[in-house]
């Protein structure tokens, strides 16, 4: 999901520690995906409650936010409006991703089934693995499931906005306006966006397997500056809008064959998207390497530059009022997950505990 720019832009390590104190605002889409990607059972199949109905969303968000607040970090959930036109294509591929995730899930089952009934152990192994991955792949996130997390949100006394279209959009003029000392999500996307700090991996950090193989790694914060990577690059923002234009986002689909480092040198050279498209339009003959030749070839895949541009340069926004944290209402968290979802009492109670705990240390710090 989103553009990739980890090669070109400054990652610094962080930590919920570093971040105490700081109010950020969290891409909530992109982080309850990965919560359902992330927070299953051994085969792959998602957490659920006993009328089969997936809670592994509101899992990580007991959880991780209950350990979000208790370190002294303020999160505020962002949640995605209607997406624009030009995202329509990305969400059909992606959904077309998904079915066939689902077929390769039917059959990696099939074959652990055959493989159990033989006695193969070995390859009973190797089809559940290949269960896991393409039961991750197949992960959706329906309205109802928004919805819930929303109210769970609420219980717990974390605020809530509603972007009216993209949520990093919004979190990232957040970031700007210093309603919010940074955005959070997976996606680099935030700093086309504008935001001046990007934190990834705050909400999944961790241990976390590296897909396809039985390894698995540790996954600490990491904070990006916006201003010091375009002064590394020595590009402005727009000019990093017209490297993604190349790459491809959401929103297009770029040209093949370049990354963000060969965009990068591309802007870097002509000064401008534009500058380049012009040169080869006027000469062909010009282009002087691969990707050259197949900006050329590609040009119709920039044909919506203009509009890509608006989306990262001039999302409409909304204005956001009180950010801050409120009392978890307890009886509406307890109502939603233990007698609607059949949550552990105990387990609640714990993460509960920890907003109680975090309110009595801000008190603390408030009257000293």
């Amino acid at each position: 999901m989103g553009i990739d720019l980890g090669d070109v832009v400054i990652k610094r390590p962080t930590s919920l520690t570093a971040l105490a104190g700081k109010r950020v605002a969290i891409d909530a889409w992109n982080i309850l995906y990965q919560f359902l990607a992330s927070i299953r059972q051994p085969d792959g199949t998602p957490l659920m409650d006993a009328q089969g109905r997936i809670t592994s969303h509101l899992s990580g968000l007991l959880s991780r936010t209950a350990n979000l607040v208790e370190a002294g970090i303020k999160p505020v959930f962002v949640f995605d409006g209607e997406p624009h036109p030009l995202k329509r294509e990305t969400l059909a591929d992606r959904s077309e991703r998904k079915q066939k995730a689902q077929a390769g899930l039917v059959a990696a089952q099939a074959d652990r089934d055959a493989a159990v009934a033989s006695g193969d152990e070995e390859g009973a192994d190797a089809a559940e693995e290949r269960m896991r991955t393409k039961a991750q792949q197949t992960s959706r996130l329906t309205i109802p499931m928004v919805e819930e997390a929303q109210a769970l949100l609420r219980g717990l006394g974390i605020p809530v906005v509603q972007a009216p279209g993209e949520g990093e959009a919004q979190a990232s003029w957040m970031a700007q306006s210093g309603a919010v000392d940074a955005a959070v999500s997976q996606d680099f996307d935030a700093l086309l966006f504008g935001a001046p700090t990007l934190v990834r991996n705050l909400a999944t950090g961790g241990r976390r397997k590296l897909p396809g193989k039985q390894v698995w790694v540790e996954v600490e914060p990491e904070e990006i500056p916006l201003a010091a990577s375009l002064a590394q690059l020595g590009l402005t923002r727009e000019q990093l809008v017209d490297c993604a234009l190349l790459v491809g986002t959401d929103f297009h689909p770029g040209v093949k064959g370049i990354g963000a480092k060969k965009a990068v040198a591309l802007v870097q050279k002509n000064g401008t998207l534009e500058a380049l498209l012009d040169r080869l339009a006027a000469n062909p003959s010009s282009a002087d390497s691969a990707v050259e030749r197949a900006i050329v070839e590609q040009h119709e895949a920039l044909a919506d530059r203009e509009e890509v541009r608006r989306i990262f340069l001039a999302s409409p926004h909304a204005d956001v009022g009180d950010l801050s944290l409120k009392a978890p209402d307890d009886a509406a968290v307890n109502e939603l997950l233990v007698r609607s979802h059949g949550f552990a009492p105990d387990r609640v109670a714990g993460s509960l505990a920890k907003f109680g705990a975090a309110r009595g240390k801000r008190a603390q710090t408030t009257l000293f």
